[in-house]
C-alpha cells in the first residue's frame, strides 16, 4: 500500500514537472514569437527609414521596379491635339540613370494614348535623390535623339506619329508619396509646325495634299543629344529636308482634300516634327490631280524665324498657283499677239490643249500679228515693236543661260488657259549673274553679229531657302506652229529682242528642257511667249 501511494506519488509529481516544463517551453517560445516579431518591426521600421525606392504594387515581378509618373499636365505628353495638348501614345518608353551611372529603360509602356502613364524602371534609385528622365522617341535611345527625315502622318489633325518622327524630351523626376515613386513632367525639345493649307482656286480644289516637304537654310534633321544641363539638342545636324508624307487609307487614301477655303485642321491638318533653331523654310507642298494624274508642288518661303522647343506653329497657307494667260504668244517682234481676236477667253478658236489647231493666225505682213520682215545681213537686228523691242537681246539671254545657275523644277505647278500644268525652270536674275553685260556674251562675242546657238546643262537642285530670292521663274508653256500648240508644259520657249543676222526670217530664242537650257534661232513665225525677265 505505501509503494502504491509512492509510485502514484511519483505520478502525480511527474505530471506537475511536466505541467511546468510546458509552462516554461510556453513562455521561452512566446519570448521567441514576441523577439521575432520586435525584429521585423524592426527590419521594417530600418526600411522605412532608407532612402531606397521600391516599388508598391507587390507584385513578385515588379518587386524590383520602381515608378516614375508623370501627372496630368498637358506638358506630360507625347502625342499632341490641335490645341497644344500633349498625351502619351502607345509604345511610349523612358530612360534613367540609376544610382550606379547605368541606363535603365523602363519595363513597360502604354498600351494606347493617355494623359497619364505610371513607367516601371529598374535599377536602384533613392528616394532623396532628383533623376533626369529622358524621353528619346521611339528611334531614339538613352538621351539620344533622331528627328527622322521621312515623317508619315495616316489622317487629317493627329499626332501619333510624333514618337516615330523624333518628338523628344526631359525632365527631373523628385519622389513623391502620393505616387508611391518618382513624379515628373516633360519638357518637350522638339519644335512643331503644324501646316494649314486652303485654297480658293477651284482648279485645286479638287486636289489632294500628298507631301509636306520642309526645306531649312540650315539642319533641322538629324540625331543629337540631349543635354542634360541645358536641355537643348546638342551636335552637327547636316540634314536640311524633311519629307511628311499624308496618304493613309480609306477616306485618305489618295491624300489630304483640299476642299477649303479657309483654315482647317480636321480636313487637312499636317504635323511636322523639326530641331528647334532659327530657320529660313521654304515650303514645298504636294497636289495631286486624281483625275488627269498631275502631281506637283506649290512653293511657299517663310521668312527667317526662330522656332522655340516645346511649342507648336500654325503657318497657314493660302495655296494658289502662277496663272499664265494665253495673250502673250507673239510672232517675233510682231505688233500684235498670235491670238487677237480669236482668244480662247473670249470664245474664241484658239487652241489651249496640245495638239489642238486653229487656221485664224497670221500667214501675212498685212495682219498686225505677222512678224518682223526686216533684216540686214551681218549687223545687228533688234526688235522695233513693244513688246518684243524690250525683251533681253541675244547676248543677255546667253548670260542667263550660261551663268545665271538654271535650275530644272520638273514639279512645280501653275495653270494656263482653265488648266493644270507643271515644269519649268528657276534662273538667276541678272543683278546676281556677276559680269552680267548686254553688249557681248560671257565668251566675249557679240551674238547680236556673229551668234548661232548653243545648250548647257542645267542643275537639278532646286534654289536653296536662303538663295531662293535670288531666282526668277519661268514655266514650260510651249509654243504654236502653224495654229498648233505644241509642247505646253515640257518645253519652254521665250524670244529675245535680238534677229538673227546670217539668215532672213530668224530670230533669236531661249528654250529650255528638263534639265537642259539653248539659245538658239528659227523663224519668226512661231508663236513663242514674250516675257519679261529679272
Amino acid at each position: 500500500m505505501k509503494k502504491r501511494l509512492t509510485h502514484t506519488h511519483k505520478r502525480i509529481k511527474h505530471q506537475i514537472n511536466n505541467k511546468r516544463t510546458m509552462r516554461k517551453l510556453t513562455f521561452k517560445t512566446s519570448i521567441l514569437s514576441l523577439a521575432a516579431l520586435c525584429g521585423l518591426t524592426l527590419t521594417l521600421g530600418s526600411c522605412a527609414n532608407e532612402d531606397i525606392a521600391q516599388n508598391g504594387n507587390g507584385t513578385d515581378n515588379d518587386k524590383n521596379l520602381t515608378i516614375f509618373s508623370t501627372g496630368e499636365e498637358p506638358a506630360t505628353r507625347t502625342s499632341m491635339e490641335s490645341n497644344g495638348t500633349f498625351y502619351w501614345e502607345a509604345g511610349d518608353k523612358i530612360w534613367v540613370k540609376d544610382d550606379n551611372g547605368a541606363w535603365q529603360q523602363s519595363s513597360n509602356s502604354p498600351l494606347g494614348k493617355t494623359a497619364s502613364f505610371k513607367f516601371k524602371v529598374p535599377g536602384k534609385f533613392t528616394k532623396g535623390n532628383t533623376y533626369k528622365v529622358y524621353y528619346p522617341g521611339q528611334n531614339g535611345n538613352q538621351n539620344q535623339v533622331t528627328i527622322s527625315a521621312t515623317q508619315s502622318q495616316a489622317e487629317p489633325s493627329t499626332t501619333n506619329h510624333f514618337s516615330a518622327a523624333g518628338d523628344c524630351g526631359m525632365a527631373d523626376a523628385a519622389w513623391s508619396n502620393t505616387a508611391n515613386g518618382f513624379a515628373f513632367t516633360l519638357n518637350h525639345k522638339a519644335a512643331y509646325l503644324l501646316f494649314l493649307p486652303h485654297t480658293t482656286n477651284t482648279i485645286l480644289q479638287g486636289c489632294y495634299l500628298t507631301k509636306v516637304e520642309v526645306n531649312s537654310d540650315n539642319d533641322i534633321t538629324s540625331t543629337y543629344t540631349i543635354n542634360p544641363t541645358t536641355g537643348e539638342l546638342t551636335g552637327t545636324g547636316t540634314g536640311k529636308q524633311i519629307v511628311l508624307t499624308t496618304v493613309g487609307s480609306g477616306t485618305y487614301a489618295n491624300g489630304f482634300p483640299l476642299t477649303n477655303s479657309t483654315a482647317s485642321a480636321a480636313t487637312n491638318g499636317a504635323y511636322v516634327v523639326i530641331k528647334p533653331g532659327t530657320h529660313i523654310l521654304k515650303i514645298r507642298y504636294w497636289l495631286k490631280d486624281i483625275t488627269t494624274g498631275i502631281e506637283g508642288t506649290v512653293t511657299k518661303i517663310l521668312s527667317s524665324n526662330t522656332y522655340a522647343p516645346n511649342k507648336y506653329y500654325n503657318i497657314t497657307a493660302n495655296l494658289d498657283v502662277r496663272n499664265y494667260d494665253g495673250d502673250h504668244y507673239y510672232m517675233w517682234d510682231a505688233q500684235e499677239q498670235y491670238w487677237k481676236g480669236h482668244e480662247w477667253s473670249l470664245g474664241g478658236s484658239q487652241p489651249t490643249l496640245n495638239g489642238n489647231s486653229s487656221s485664224d493666225y497670221a500667214t501675212n505682213n498685212s495682219d498686225s500679228r505677222y512678224f518682223n520682215e526686216d533684216f540686214t545681213y551681218g549687223v545687228e537686228n533688234p526688235a522695233t515693236h513693244t513688246p518684243c523691242k524690250d525683251l533681253p537681246n541675244v547676248n543677255e539671254m546667253v548670260w542667263y543661260a550660261q551663268k545665271g545657275d538654271p535650275r530644272g523644277d520638273l514639279d512645280e505647278l501653275w495653270t494656263t488657259m482653265n488648266h493644270l500644268y507643271k515644269g519649268g525652270m528657276w534662273i538667276k536674275k541678272k543683278a546676281h549673274i556677276s559680269g552680267f553685260n548686254a553688249n557681248n556674251a560671257p565668251n566675249g562675242t557679240d551674238w547680236r553679229i556673229h551668234g548661232n546657238g548653243q545648250s548647257w546643262y542645267a542643275s537639278n537642285v532646286l534654289p536653296s531657302p536662303a538663295e531662293a530670292n535670288q531666282y526668277f521663274y519661268l514655266p514650260a508653256l510651249g509654243e504654236y506652229a502653224l495654229g498648233s500648240l505644241e509642247q505646253l508644259g515640257s518645253v519652254g520657249y521665250y524670244w529675245a529682242s535680238s534677229a538673227f543676222s546670217s539668215f532672213t526670217g530668224s530670230g533669236f530664242y531661249l528654250s529650255f528642257y528638263g534639265y537642259s537650257i539653248s539659245v538658239g534661232n528659227a523663224n519668226r513665225n512661231y508663236g513663242m511667249r514674250v516675257h519679261a525677265f529679272e
